[in-house]
């Protein structure tokens, strides 16, 4: 089946499920409807699936009860797209007095054909970010001026070639957008929509080795030690040598095409790599020869929502004390010992951004825009919050027939300076609580954002789907 006959299921599958007026953003978010509960057994216990589903009520032993929550740290570098290779950054000096210090165009937004999917990373005193076309930019951190830029677009006549050629390496997906970068080794290490993975000189941008892939990768690499690992769309996971950009190693997932427009980055910690896949698949690997070691399956099929059938795991796994946390698209929530692969807990939660666990506890951001804060031994939930309350609203109809109702997407969160920040589709960057929930502070962006923050330096920084650059001090 081509891209454009899969574009146009979805498409269906979209108006059907969500009265929905774009694939783009109804699909990568699920607006589908609400994610069923998943049923637990550990340790050979049994437990009632009718149990189970009031789970993410507020726990009533830990009712009234305080949490810790480190203090803030500095942010000197930022140079995965979770912070570090673990993807687990707690608590940052960033942005303590909420506001806009300078905006830059960087280059192609999000439309139709493309799209601003790259996270940002930062170090050495430069900000570095990708456009809807494969086009990394190197941004001075302070004043936003622009030190380079490296455009990693093949030529036209070859993409062309490469586009129509639905066969090659058993790929079936078209298409260029996509991808990120991962800073590391004096290098700027970038994926690409256009199947290639590419290293060029942090310093200057000029192109150190590009190696060809066979399918598209939409995801953000990863940078630990000597390898770079990257996911593609046919559930790969590759090891690239950083000073040649010579395959190290492979490993192939169950294939799964049914996946949505975000995508994920490996967890490196220590020796294990941690590769989240489509198929709702999360596969521990050695980082020396991509073994598997152990293997979790994030997923569980819906009969009530078309949408929760698709099992991406779209937010980027996170290692913390020895754990892993992972969400699925599909309705688990996971938390898993890393060196055994057995969960701890598990609950309820569609979702497709990362957890952030900090102190005693974990938060998460469900596709239905709730904010959730769990205890991170136990699972038990303290409370959840509406994200979207006062902010749905019908739009798109004409002369007040066939309206859509539009609910807010969320990406994050980060905490930062005592704030829990999150940016949303319509155009703001809010802070809440982070031991309440309650909304204390939001700034207007310029354009939607449907990538979580960075902090690097005392600063935020938001990359807008538009491909506006914005610094909040």
């Amino acid at each position: 089946m081509n891209r454009v006959l899969k574009v146009a299921l979805l498409c269906g599958l979209a108006v059907t499920v969500a009265s929905c007026g774009t694939v783009r953003r109804a699909l990568p978010f699920g607006l589908g409807g609400a994610a069923e509960p998943q049923a637990r057994a550990t340790e050979g216990e049994r437990i009632s699936v009718l149990e189970f589903e009031q789970q993410l009520a507020p726990s009533a032993a830990l009712s009234g009860r305080d949490f810790f929550l480190p203090g803030p740290q500095p942010a000197t570098a930022w140079t995965q797209p979770g912070g570090n290779a673990e993807n687990a950054v707690e608590h940052v000096i960033a942005a303590p007095e909420f506001a806009v210090a300078w905006r830059r165009d960087i280059g192609a937004g999000s439309s139709n054909t493309r799209q601003v999917m790259a996270p940002v990373v930062a170090d050495n005193g430069r900000v570095f970010v990708m456009d809807g076309e494969a086009t990394v930019t190197a941004v001075d951190s302070g004043s936003g001026s622009v030190a380079w830029k490296a455009n990693l677009k093949p030529d036209e006549q070859e993409f062309q070639r490469s586009f129509f050629s639905f066969g090659l390496g058993g790929s079936s997906t078209g298409g260029g957008f996509g991808g990120g970068v991962a800073v590391g080794d004096g290098k700027v290490f970038i994926s690409s929509g256009y199947r290639t993975v590419s290293a060029v000189d942090q310093a200057t941008g000029a192109v150190l080795w590009t190696t060809p892939v066979d399918v598209p990768i939409h995801g953000a690499p990863t940078f630990s030690g000597t390898r770079v690992y990257v996911v593609d769309v046919e559930n790969q996971i590759f090891a690239f040598d950083v000073d040649t950009g010579q395959q190290v190693w492979a490993y192939r997932g169950i294939p799964e095409p049914a996946r949505i427009m975000r995508a994920s980055s490996p967890a490196v910690t220590g020796e294990t790599v941690i590769a989240p896949f489509s198929s709702g698949e999360l596969v521990a690997l050695r980082a020396a020869t991509g073994q598997a070691l152990w293997q979790q399956v994030l997923s569980r099929t819906s009969r009530t929502s078309a949408l929760s059938e698709i099992r991406d795991i779209a937010g980027r796994p996170v290692v913390s004390r020895g754990v892993v946390y992972a969400v699925g698209h599909s309705g688990v929530m996971s938390a898993i010992d890393v060196r055994t692969g057995q969960p701890k807990w598990q609950l309820p939660v569609a979702g497709v951004n990362a957890p952030l666990p900090v102190g005693d506890v974990v938060y998460v951001v469900s596709k239905a825009g709730e904010l959730t804060l769990v205890n991170r031994e136990s699972g038990q939930v303290y409370w959840s919050r509406d994200l979207n309350e006062g902010r749905i609203r019908q739009e798109g109809g004409f002369f007040g027939l066939w309206d859509r109702t539009v609910r807010p997407v969320w990406s994050g969160p980060l905490l930062a300076s005592n704030r829990l920040v999150l940016v949303n589709s319509d155009g703001e960057l809010v802070a809440f609580d982070p031991k309440t929930g309650a909304q204390t502070a939001s700034l207007k962006l310029g354009g939607p954002a449907f990538i979580a923050p960075a902090a690097y330096n005392g600063a935020l920084y938001v990359l807008t789907d538009r491909g506006q650059l914005v610094s909040i001090r």
